[in-house]
């Protein structure tokens, strides 16, 4: 299974910057910081200007917090960006500059949970990590429980399972983890998988199961229209375009809609540390 699905991923694999042989480890951390709820296609372009113009943590450190939240652009969830610029921080005063091999201590910087502390280990110094994304999941669900998809949540015998899968080797084990990703991304997809293109299907217990369909309610999606998340993105397009303190009067423009909405999420901008008031009639990005 392992030989079938990385000689798969060597033939079929995009070309994405963060895989290349130059890519850095920082170059690994802020494409796992980017990636998450956001596509590959919308990441790329924002990625490779981040890395243009801060090819190390050092160089992001000693930015504003609201210069990184301003390069982040339209990627969506900003405060991703605070957080990143966080860990850079933390980097350059603890760790010399160098973003940390270790699991555990990656685990230390802020906005690193056990995902990306696992995807930075084994992507960027190919240690054996369980590296559990929606499409690893999915795919051993499907290919190894015949499950049609993973529950909402991960739970231990889900991660037991995949620590099972791993090949001893970090290297292997790191080949594996992003080769079953991309499969899962390209082939196995959610709603409409392409069996006859998948290097496993043989031997894939959801398909000699007879594709059993989900035991359990459709999950629903998201809405956005009229949400506070889409009044708080209003507000931060505005904000984000401007270099200076924006007037209140321009945030209640972009959000006439509902006054005590636009409110509430000004309010949790501030919250957040994704704004900060210059006086009671100005808001900015932050400064410190």
């Amino acid at each position: 299974m392992h030989n079938a699905v990385i000689d798969w991923y060597g033939r079929h694999a995009r070309d994405l910057p963060w895989r290349a042989a130059d890519r850095t480890p920082w170059g690994v951390m802020v494409s796992e910081f980017m990636l998450q709820q956001t596509p590959v296609a919308r990441v790329e372009p924002v990625w490779r200007a981040w890395l243009d113009q801060w090819p190390t943590p050092a160089g992001l450190a000693v930015e504003q917090p609201g210069t990184a939240i301003r390069a982040w652009g339209r990627l969506g969830y900003p405060s991703r960006a605070l957080r990143l610029h966080a860990a850079a921080t933390v980097i350059v005063g603890r760790h010399a500059g160098e973003v940390p091999r270790s699991y555990h201590t990656l685990r230390t910087l802020p906005g690193v949970g056990d995902y990306t502390a696992a995807a930075i280990a084994s992507f960027a110094y190919g240690q054996r990590q369980v590296v559990l994304d929606t499409n690893v999941r999915r795919v051993l669900a499907r290919s190894v429980a015949g499950l049609a998809r993973p529950g909402i949540t991960t739970t231990a015998n889900e991660r037991r399972l995949a620590e099972s899968m791993l090949p001893d080797d970090g290297q292997a084990a790191a080949a594996w983890s992003v080769a079953a990703m991309e499969l899962g991304a390209l082939v196995c997809t959610a709603r409409s998988p392409t069996c006859a293109a998948c290097p496993i299907v043989g031997s894939c217990a959801w398909r000699l199961a007879g594709f059993p369909p989900v035991d359990g309610p459709a999950r629903q999606s998201q809405p956005w229209a009229g949400t506070d998340r889409q009044a708080r993105g209003a507000l931060m397009a505005v904000l984000r375009d401007e270099p200076v303190a924006v007037p209140i009067a321009r945030l209640t423009a972009a959000w006439p809609h509902d006054p005590v909405q636009r409110d509430r999420a000004l309010a949790g901008l501030v919250a957040d540390g994704l704004v900060e008031p210059e006086d009671a009639e100005h808001y900015r990005l932050p400064q410190a």
